[in-house]
């Protein structure tokens, strides 16, 4: 009997044990599970809510591809800057402080006011500009994979300068706005895929500082001079095939920190008909900017590259930092440049920056060495 109960005592008492064992393992599980499985299982759910919301709302209204343009004001290669060039047997030597920026976008675009054929070393103080070919692949070095050549130097060396320039650009996969082989070429918008954004580019040149004989013609090669409404019919033309347009145009007067009133008149004319932004060349120094019907218009960028060390403002110039997606603009950022040793621009900061940028009369953000327009 003693045996009998001694072997049921145990058998109680291992029971009991389990049973205690089990209750106490519950009782954790209990106590423990809000914070071991419980929110496990809602973070894993809510991983998979917001993959499905957000891959949703990528269906519905996907986020838009932006690209990056860098505008700069007028290029000049001849003259004494190519004699700088030849000097430092370094053809890039202009670009060197400005290079790194340049490459930061996905394009670079500029006024060249030089034509690019052979022939000899043009002197200081001379008004027709030409430069050796070498500088096309330069230009394309730099990221520069478009330029306007609607104004009033690109055909200083004629026909034969301004087919020559054509050649050399295009050997170098460099694209041209604003000049020709004849008038409709020099009218027709370059269009330019950058990303998934199609953008189509115009440029023209104002008459009054440009000899007549520059102008294309029907079978003539020469530059496309400016009309109110022939650019608006233009811009609306290439809007139906592109995604956004670029207005360029080289126009007002020299060393004036205002536009003109016909400045003012074709570039509004072009933002009307649809241009998403007007950028201008020619003064030689920054002029005032404005938001007209929300777009933006510069009417001069100043310099970039050229020898006018003459006066502090032909030096200084700006250059734009366009951010763009397939609906418009969505940030400029406007960075002062200061020309030194007749042909090498470098980025300013501080009270000199700021002048120049107070010359563009808009509401702007520093941001560490840029200024965002407002």
């Amino acid at each position: 009997m003693r045996a009998s109960m001694s072997k049921k005592t145990i058998i109680i008492i291992l029971g009991a044990a389990a049973l205690m064992l089990i209750l106490g393992w519950f009782y954790l599980i209990i106590k423990w599970w809000p914070e071991i499985c419980p929110s496990n299982m809602n973070t894993a759910r809510n991983e998979t809510m917001l993959i499905f919301s957000t891959s949703t709302a990528n269906r519905l209204s996907p986020e838009p591809k932006e690209i990056k343009i860098i505008a700069v004001g007028d290029i000049m290669l001849s003259r004494t800057v190519e004699q700088k060039m030849l000097d430092k047997n370094n053809f890039d030597y202009p670009f060197l402080k400005m290079k790194e920026y340049l490459k930061t976008a996905d394009l670079a675009f500029g006024n060249l006011e030089t034509a690019i054929t052979p022939g000899r070393v043009i002197e200081s103080g001379e008004m027709t500009f030409r430069a050796d070919p070498k500088v096309a692949q330069i230009l394309r070095n730099n990221n520069f994979q478009i330029v306007s050549l609607a104004n009033n130097h690109t055909p200083n060396f004629g026909q034969k300068g301004l087919k020559d320039t054509f050649e050399y650009l295009t050997r170098a996969g460099i694209k041209y706005a604003g000049a020709g082989n004849n008038l409709e070429e020099a009218r027709r918008a370059q269009y330019l895929k950058v990303g998934d954004i199609n953008i189509a580019w115009l440029s023209r040149t104002e008459q009054v500082m440009v000899p007549e004989s520059y102008a294309a013609g029907e079978i003539k090669a020469g530059t496309a001079f400016w009309d109110k409404q022939e650019i608006a019919d233009a811009v609306k033309a290439a809007k139906e095939k592109a995604d956004l347009v670029i207005v360029s145009m080289h126009a007002g007067v020299e060393y004036r920190p205002k536009p003109t009133e016909e400045q003012q008149a074709f570039a509004r004319a072009a933002i009307e008909a649809g241009a998403e932004i007007v950028i201008g060349h020619h003064p030689h120094v920054v002029q005032s900017a404005e938001k007209y019907q929300g777009k933006y218009i510069f009417y001069s960028l100043g310099n970039f590259i050229f020898d006018q060390m003459w006066s502090r403002e032909t030096r200084e110039g700006i250059t734009l930092e366009i951010t763009l997606t397939k609906s418009g603009v969505n940030q400029i950022a406007v960075t002062p440049i200061l020309i030194e040793d007749y042909c090498q621009p470098r980025m300013l900061t501080g009270e000199e920056g700021e002048k120049i940028i107070k010359r563009l009369e808009m509401e702007t953000e520093e941001k560490g060495e840029d200024y965002i327009l407002k």
